[in-house]
């Protein structure tokens, strides 16, 4: 069935948009995106999964060169800085997440870094902002294309849809291409999206983000040279359609009409506090919550007393596994996260490294877990909550519930956390001084003549010997 005009709007919205549009509740929670992005790249990239990207890229080179975050020896050719960057991004899936479930930062902040880098003119921190908050509203305007997208994905994994694509507008924005190259880009995105959910839980998961970032640059880039695809892409059920069972797409109002406003002014974004699946955090908070009124009641917490343990959580197969052998399966498993937060009194990034996974106290507790799947517990990050139920040798009940955790979209983390989460990440590479920098660059942006000096932070980096884990306890 084809639906005209759809794809046009989008290019034609995507080259009207300016920074006179961009409203102070849009400017000021992607700077909090834009934060928490950068934060979570940077640790990200002490990670196993990104030096193996790494290595992987450097066997590529151009004469254009663009900066790999928290590395001040090394360039790579701009595709790729996007590419290692986006999979640092998401390498402890620690990056934000939206609803309708996605994603959306990662894939678009690496691709305009990495392309402002190589442009003879460079971009100031509100066209930065302005392009980034394009690449995010793309997104969120193609998931609402489907009522499927709604809830907790059950094919593939929605950043690798609708990731290049936003990648591809906010690129596109950056480049200054015209409505009709900007259909173009995402025409030509479209045949780089799509990954499959039994990913999840292993090393190729974050190449998600990095290809999203990286393929959406390039479609750019060669619609920018001329190269076309078909004009009518997110109009056909054989378009951008492939991807949902019910494809309903709608025209992008043009901003100069009255029927525009940011998604992102409405519908605020996820921001985690511990490097797992989003619906860990759900089962982290219920579990903390059920050892305290164990605690209370019995006075202190042994992993004897306990008989049984019942999680009632919602219906999802690639977030139930009973036995992860892995950091990717442990930050993927409502058992282990659940078990980790009974156990430890606290869930934290050294919760998921090897030798925590192979303690034999949490084997043992993990091997008293029964998962339930509630008709009422929806699949959707915005409706789910999760139950911890302890029983005792006694047979004592203690139980909590979670319906909304703190970093959740409806219950956001303060200003003044999110800062601190950015301070602990970051600095587990970057000086003082590079920590400080990109904090008043990101907090300034919109009065930033040159966003280059955001690179130049990111590339103070401190001793390589310093902590990988850190103890944050929230």
């Amino acid at each position: 069935m084809l639906r005209k005009g759809i794809t046009e709007s989008f290019g034609a919205a995507i080259h009207a948009l300016n920074t006179n549009q961009l409203t102070d509740g849009v400017i000021n929670r992607s700077k909090r995106m834009i934060l928490d992005t950068l934060g979570v790249g940077l640790l990200g990239t002490r990670t196993a999964v990104f030096n193996k990207a790494l290595v992987y890229s450097q066997l590529f080179t151009s004469e254009e060169r663009s900066s790999v975050w928290g590395r001040s020896d090394i360039t790579l050719p701009p595709h790729y800085a996007a590419f290692v960057n986006g999979v640092a991004v998401h390498s402890m899936d620690f990056d934000d997440t939206w609803h309708p479930a996605t994603h959306p930062s990662g894939a678009v902040l690496p691709a305009l870094l990495a392309l402002a880098e190589t442009l003879p003119s460079q971009p100031s921190g509100l066209d930065l902002l302005l392009a980034f908050n394009v690449g995010i509203e793309v997104q969120g305007r193609l998931m609402r294309f489907s009522r499927e997208a709604y809830n907790i994905p059950e094919r593939f994994h929605p950043p690798s849809v609708v990731g290049v694509m936003g990648s591809a507008a906010a690129s596109a924005k950056l480049l200054g291409l015209s409505p009709a190259e900007c259909s173009h880009a995402l025409a030509i995105a479209a045949s780089s999206a799509g990954a499959p959910l039994a990913n999840a839980a292993t090393q190729t998961k974050p190449l998600h983000i990095g290809n999203a970032a990286r393929r959406g640059l390039e479609a750019a880039q060669l619609a920018q040279i001329g190269l076309e695809g078909n004009p009518a892409i997110l109009d056909m059920d054989s378009g951008f359609g492939v991807y949902y069972k019910d494809y309903s797409p709608s025209a992008m109002p043009h901003p100069f009409c009255s029927g525009f406003k940011w998604i992102l002014e409405d519908q605020n974004v996820a921001v985690k506090r511990i490097p797992a699946h989003l619906g860990m955090h759900w089962v982290v908070d219920a579990a903390l919550a059920a050892r305290g009124k164990l605690e209370n009641t019995v006075g202190n917490f042994d992993l004897s007393q306990i008989r049984h343990i019942t999680l009632r959580v919602p219906p999802s197969k690639y977030v139930n596994c009973p036995l992860p052998a892995t950091e990717h399966q442990a930050r993927h498993s409502f058992q282990f996260n659940a078990c980790s937060a009974l156990l430890d009194n606290k869930v934290t990034v050294a919760s998921f490294n090897e030798a925590q996974i192979n303690r034999p106290a949490l084997k043992e507790l993990l091997s008293k877990v029964q998962v339930e799947t509630p008709k009422d517990n929806q699949p959707s990050f915005d409706k789910m909550y999760c139950e911890v139920e302890i029983e005792t040798d006694q047979g004592q009940i203690f139980a909590a519930r979670c319906n909304t955790f703190y970093g959740h979209w409806r219950k956001p983390l303060s200003h003044r956390d999110l800062v601190e989460k950015f301070s602990v990440n970051a600095s587990s590479v970057l000086s003082t001084k590079g920590v400080e920098g990109v904090i008043d660059v990101i907090g300034n942006i919109e009065s930033v003549s040159e966003c280059s000096i955001l690179g130049s932070y990111l590339r103070m980096t401190s001793s390589p010997h310093k902590q990988l884990y850190s103890t944050r306890v929230w």
